[in-house]
């Protein structure tokens, strides 16, 4: 900047000052110009092959080029080029600053040596695998450790300084992952119970690439095994035995039901008590510990009847008992160095009087039989002849009918039959011998005593045995039947239907068909009907008035038919009221002659039908005479061919020739009345009968 300076003395310094400095350096500038190098540095990948070129160098004739300085011995000169003489490792030759100086000196005759410099960096390539410090390691964790908790930081080196990713796998993933996929530090996924899983696998892999596909770099990979052993902790109580284990939530119990002992009343056993079903003991809850366990009663022994083993938990008693009954003591177990573990039971005890007498059965041996085609399920017989079942008593001299309630059967040494609680011997399967033999035992659940017999089975010649599907209505014969009655129901619907709508379509006053029903309804429910009273009479001297009255004519043949002889109950009833029973067309005046009593008809038993008055000439009258027996019923036809006059006189006289009962002409008029009141209420039901039947045919 100076030099522009508008001073001119200060310029002239100036130049005068380079002259002198050109003029010293004149000497130099023939060496400086012996060699020249690039000014850039070199760079090499490693494992460069061989004699590769890393630079030139640039001199003047008859020089002479050596190198001074030659890193790792890996170049040497051919001519005026530097070459490697090997491949070069990054791994191997690494400096601090990461690069390679190599020096070479340029020299001639008459001239100053010169000195020339290449810097040689080497560049790192990816050709290393990672690798671990153990080919296996082992971890351990407390079984319960809280999620997230670690378990430890396995890690992996690589010499190419490469950025490393982990994966874990493992059969049970479900235990266990890692911090993130650069930081192989394994944590507690799931919470781990000793009783489920003791030992997990894990395999974890390392890669020094992240995406292979992707960057087309090689890759290298390394893989370790790691075990982890789960620790069991002092976490559960101790488990009275047997119990039945359930889980509650996360949480594993073992509840038990408790134990059972009997003991005779006013009697002292020695030794420990035998419980049901099995001794009182106690194991630590935790699969892989065994603390020690200590046993005492809390609460049921009043009197101190009983005692406990505090190391053992055996009960024994202390004196006899002297009240019957059950007595239940509360036991607890706790573990020795860690009370706040402990459980409690329940052992029931039952103090029952003596029993003086075992069942007995009341013979020692038996005989039974079965045929060599029996089916399972079939009896065992008595004896050859009758198909009676045989069955076995035991019996108790212990009870006054010498039955115990507690006594149960069972058969030992054969698998040819049951018995029932009844002592019935039942074929479990086919048997395939002539003769089998075994033995029953019956067995006092109260007091456990029992007492045996030998049953020998004999098997005989085989019969036709109805099949137990044979037996009895089957459930296809059940079907069919239930299949006849569905349908004969729905014809009787149809048939009912049919009727109900023609009586509807023909118009058929209903009022009639009720009038008639009523009387009939009343008279069958009437307490004081007559009994042993029948009513007859003869059409065939009836006239035209008298079948008019009663609904018209019901013979077209003229002359006598077989109504004759038919009570005219049935007759009426035939026509009107079949529903309406034997005394339904009685006539209401019945009640009156026979509290009346009227003369000599009812003292002989003799009652008399008188006609009405309307009727024609050729009609008679019918007199009912009942025996005493009540065995049989005389019929007394008077013909009346005297006209209404003659009639009259003949009834007159018949009531003067009653002179010694107690009733009288004016009573008998009423009835006659009665009587023609009736006859017309009748004539009206069999018009309503006739058009039904007409409906009906």
């Amino acid at each position: 900047m100076e030099l522009y300076n508008c001073n001119g003395k200060l310029l002239i310094a100036n130049i005068l000052l380079g002259c002198l400095v050109a003029f010293s350096l004149y000497g130099l500038c023939p060496a400086t110009k012996l060699c020249t190098v690039a000014p850039d540095p070199v760079f090499l990948k490693e494992n460069n092959t061989v004699d590769v070129l890393v630079g030139k160098i640039i001199c003047s004739a008859n020089v002479e080029l050596a190198i001074i300085e030659n890193p790792e011995e890996a170049f040497y000169l051919r001519g005026t080029e530097l070459i490697a003489k090997r491949g070069l490792d990054f791994e191997s030759i690494r400096r601090v600053d990461d690069a390679l100086w190599v020096r070479v000196r340029c020299n001639r005759t008459g001239s100053r040596p010169v000195n020339v410099s290449f810097e040689v960096f080497i560049e790192n390539v990816n050709d290393n695998p990672p690798n671990f410090a153990q080919s296996h390691y082992t971890l351990e964790v407390n079984e319960l450790t809280p999620v997230n908790a670690s378990v430890g930081l396995i890690e992996a080196t690589d010499i190419d300084s490469e950025p490393l990713y982990y994966r874990l796998e493992s059969a049970m993933d479900r235990y266990f992952r890692l911090q993130n996929a650069n930081t192989p530090n394994i944590l507690v996924q799931n919470i781990i119970d000793y009783d489920s899983v003791q030992k997990i696998q894990l395999v974890l892999h390392v890669q020094d690439t992240f995406n292979v596909s992707e960057s087309g770099e090689p890759s290298f990979t390394a893989v370790v095994t790691i075990t982890v052993n789960v620790k069991d902790v002092d976490n559960r109580p101790p488990w009275f035995q047997p119990c039945v284990k359930t889980n509650l939530g996360t949480a594993k119990l073992c509840v038990s039901t408790g134990y059972r002992a009997k003991v005779n009343l006013t009697e002292k056993e020695d030794g420990a008590l035998v419980l049901d079903p099995g001794p009182l003991y106690a194991k630590d809850g935790d699969r892989n510990r065994s603390e020690q366990i200590s046993y005492k009663i809390l609460r049921g022994n009043e009197g101190n009847i009983f005692q406990i083993d505090e190391d053992t938990g055996n009960i024994s008693m202390a004196k006899a008992a002297d009240i019957s009954g059950p007595i239940t003591l509360t036991v607890l177990a706790s573990q020795v160095t860690n009370r706040d573990q402990f459980a409690v039971t329940q052992v029931t005890i039952e103090v029952l009087k003596k029993s003086r007498n075992p069942p007995r059965f009341e013979k020692e041996r038996y005989e039974g039989y079965i045929y060599s085609n029996s089916v399972p399920e079939s009896m065992i017989l008595r004896d050859r002849t009758s198909n009676r079942p045989f069955r076995v008593r035991a019996r108790d001299e212990d009870f006054a009918t010498g039955v115990n309630p507690d006594i149960r059967y069972e058969v030992q040494y054969s698998s040819y039959v049951n018995v029932t609680t009844e002592g019935f011997v039942i074929l479990k399967r086919v048997v395939k011998t002539e003769s089998f033999a075994l033995q029953i035992r019956a067995m006092d659940v109260s007091t456990g005593e029992s007492g045996t017999a030998a049953l020998s089975v004999q098997v005989i010649p085989a019969v036709t045995l109805p099949s137990p599907s044979g037996l009895g209505y089957r459930a296809g014969d059940m079907a069919l039947l239930g299949l006849v009655m569905a349908v004969i129901l729905v014809l009787c619907f149809i048939v009912i239907g049919f009727l109900v709508s023609r009586l509807r379509k023909d118009g058929t006053d209903l009022n009639k068909l009720t009038e008639c029903l009523a009387p009939c309804l009343k008279r069958r429910g009437s307490p004081d009907r007559p009994k042993d009273t029948m009513q007859y009479t003869n059409d065939g001297y009836q006239g035209t008035e008298g079948d008019a009255l009663r609904g018209g004519a019901r013979h077209r043949g003229g002359g006598a038919t077989r109504d004759q002889a038919i009570p005219l109950e049935r007759r009426r009833g035939d026509r009107h009221c079949g529903t309406c029973g034997p005394y339904a067309n009685h006539s209401h005046h019945a009640k009156h002659a026979s509290a009346s009593g009227l003369g000599r008809g009812e003292e002989d038993g003799r009652r008399s039908i008188l006609a009405k008055g309307g009727r024609k000439e050729g009609g008679k009258s019918v007199w009912f005479k009942e025996k005493k027996d009540a065995s049989g019923i005389e019929v007394e036809i008077i013909p009346d061919t005297l006209g209404q006059e003659q009639e009259t006189e003949e009834e007159e006289v018949d009531m003067e020739e009653l002179d010694g009962g107690d009733g009288s002409i004016s009573t008998q008029t009423e009835e006659i009345d009665d009587e023609h009141g009736d006859q017309e209420r009748q004539g009206d039901c069999d018009s309503a009968g006739k058009g039904e039947k007409e409906n009906a045919g």
